[in-house]
């Protein structure tokens, strides 16, 4: 995170303005492992992405979200999942709790980034400034964004929606092109 932000500072001093994203695709951020990570890699598929908190009442939605991805992972389809403490303190852990957590409970194995900020202000992570440019940002844990393969938001579902609703699922298969 460290880094997408110096970068966004140097660019914005080389071309004499702030410097906005405008594509998920066009950002880095950091494994739950502590690596460096490109959301690049993701380009050309349809991403789900997720606040998620392991403390939370929403928390056995990874559940679904593991299934959806193990599903969809071959056509084109990812769930990120970052973590976030921003709703009721409910993601207190470190990374590698969350990580042990999220494997032994649920048995998760879509990518799961570092702890971020989704709430607005100077710590919200670049990642849900992005994604708040569609208009919405969480109100709780495991709010999701559903994004085309050109990174750009297509929809926003809150908490509530299931990961394997109809609503959902329809979103995902349309933006699959099926």
């Amino acid at each position: 995170m460290l880094r997408t932000i110096l970068s966004a500072l140097v660019l914005s001093f080389l071309v004499g303005g702030p410097v906005s994203a405008d594509s998920l695709y066009s950002l880095e951020t950091t494994t739950l492992q502590g690596e460096p990570a490109s959301l690049s890699q993701y380009e050309g598929q349809v991403a789900l992405v997720v606040n998620v908190a392991s403390e939370c009442g929403y928390t056995p939605q990874y559940a679904g979200l593991e299934a959806l991805y193990a599903e969809l992972k071959g056509k084109g389809f990812v769930v990120l999942g970052f973590p976030s403490n921003d709703f009721g303190g409910q993601e207190p852990g470190s990374a590698e709790e969350i990580a042990t957590f999220c494997k032994k409970n649920y048995g998760v194995t879509f990518p799961m980034f570092s702890k971020v900020v989704t709430k607005a202000g100077s710590e919200q992570s670049p990642i849900y400034t992005l994604l708040g440019q569609s208009g919405e940002l969480p109100a709780w844990n495991f709010s999701k964004y559903l994004v085309g393969k050109d990174g750009q938001v297509i929809q926003f579902f809150p908490s509530k929606v299931e990961p394997g609703s109809e609503e959902l699922r329809a979103a995902i298969a349309a933006a699959l092109g099926n």
